[in-house]
């Protein structure tokens, strides 16, 4: 009577073990899937950002302030004697 109740307890204990190993594999396969989503994320925001860094370049540079100053806004630069200069 013992033997056949150990049986069933081992029975029971490998058929929960089996269960726990399925899950493990199961919650592991979502953890994968969620950090592969996440690393494409990253790359499409690293690629944003450098196009960003790129466009900010592009809009600070010099001639490109100074055409923008000149065409849109319509500012001259003043004559050498107009200017001031202050001395800190």
């Amino acid at each position: 009577m013992f033997r056949f109740w150990g049986m069933g307890a081992l029975f029971v204990v490998l058929l929960v073990s089996a269960l726990a190993v399925i899950y493990s594999k199961y919650y592991s396969r979502l953890v994968f899937i969620e950090i592969q989503q996440q690393e494409k994320a990253l790359d499409q925001y690293e690629v944003e950002w450098g196009q960003m860094q790129l466009e900010l370049t592009m809009l600070a540079e010099q001639n490109r302030v100074e055409r923008v100053a000149l065409e849109e806004l319509k500012l001259v630069m003043p004559l050498r004697e107009k200017i001031i200069y202050l001395k800190p």
